[in-house]
């Protein structure tokens, strides 16, 4: 018994710590850091997610900071209603991830 709450007990740690490492950004704290020019602007970012998937629409975006990095999450619908998630890194504009929604 010992064992199983031991293993519990770091299993929850572990997933403590890794929610705590993401926090969702505010459209305050995104504007101020586009305007002291730590990440690229929304309108640049926007149009790289749209470059992967033309003619695709942007259904929703949210700033994150991720590990002291700064993550551009975008969600499109292309023209075929198929859903895309894409991760841009908020400061160079790269695409770090861009699959599917399942």
């Amino acid at each position: 018994m010992k064992t199983l709450t031991a293993l519990f007990t770091a299993t929850l740690i572990t997933l403590t710590a890794g929610i705590a490492q993401a926090r969702d950004l505010g459209p305050d704290e995104a504007l101020r850091l586009r305007d002291a020019g730590t990440i690229v602007s929304f309108e640049k970012l926007n149009a790289t997610a749209l470059a992967k998937h033309p003619g695709s629409a942007i259904t929703e975006t949210e700033l994150e900071e991720e590990y002291g990095k700064y993550i551009y999450q975008v969600e499109l619908r292309d023209p075929q209603g198929i859903e895309w998630d894409l991760e841009l890194d908020a400061v160079s504009g790269q695409v770090l991830k861009d699959h599917q929604d399942t």
